[in-house]
């Protein structure tokens, strides 16, 4: 049988969601606690794997398994061998053809930073502070120039390791909550730093060091050394990863609270 999980999970202890020897994983923590439900050794396969200190709400992955275990008890079996700071929301049984990455039609992400002039305590690892004014409206313009399907070589990390760089943006919004500025996106894929490359850019904008339209030349050079620097990873959560209807899977939650 094929299982799809629907996870979250706070990234701040976590060296991020693939298995890394010597390193504290979401993957590896996950995988070891379903490996205890199973019986016998779980391999998980996610839709979108998450840098260190990236959190997820709405992250999806899948595994096999032929031990008879309900819907129910894999939920239930997880959460008892999971750490505080990981949790498994849902179990669903779906056809052999479903794969958490590949069947994926799209990802949304947001970044939430905390902008005003004194840094934050209770939401330390949760927000990116940055004590500097931001024009969020500024912000939004300027994001809406990538919006469509384009070459995202300037927002993407030097060490990314996709095939094309080519991706095709649905959302790009962003919005002011009180101190809080949200910055929400949709694509069908991100490259690897991508969101974090685009929030660096549009905070040089919403700061007034750069025109609206500057993010358009960014985007044409295809130069990731002409960009804003890559914002940092707080802040940054997989809020929900869309699959087609037929495989009937839970909608994903509502957004957590951050205001």
């Amino acid at each position: 049988m094929r299982y799809a999980l629907g996870i979250e999970y706070n990234g701040t202890g976590f060296s991020g969601w693939q298995f890394q020897h010597a390193e504290r994983t979401a993957q590896e923590t996950l995988e070891q606690a379903l490996s205890k439900v199973a019986a016998h050794p779980v391999k998980t396969i996610c839709a979108g794997r998450t840098d260190a200190g990236v959190h997820a709400s709405g992250q999806v992955v899948h595994f096999d398994s032929d031990a008879p275990r309900s819907l129910r008890a894999w939920v239930l079996g997880a959460n008892s061998n999971l750490p505080r700071d990981l949790s498994v929301l849902w179990a669903e049984a779906v056809p052999e053809d479903f794969h958490a990455r590949f069947s994926a039609e799209a990802r949304s992400y947001r970044y939430v930073i905390l902008n005003r002039w004194v840094r934050p305590a209770i939401q330390s690892g949760q927000v990116t502070w940055h004590h500097h004014p931001l024009d969020a409206v500024r912000m939004h313009t300027a994001g809406q120039y990538l919006l469509g399907e384009h070459d995202f070589s300037a927002f993407r990390a030097q060490a990314c390791q996709a095939h094309s760089p080519i991706r095709r943006m649905e959302r790009i919004a962003v919005t002011r909550h009180g101190d809080y500025v949200v910055l929400e996106v949709t694509a069908n894929a991100f490259l690897h730093h991508m969101v974090r490359n685009i929030a660096g850019t549009l905070m040089r904008i919403g700061s007034g060091e750069y025109p609206e339209a500057w993010i358009a030349e960014v985007l044409a050079g295809r130069d990731c050394k002409q960009a804003g620097v890559t914002a940092p990873p707080d802040g940054l959560c997989l809020m929900a990863v869309r699959y087609p209807g037929h495989y009937r899977l839970p909608a994903a939650p509502p957004p957590a609270v951050f205001f």
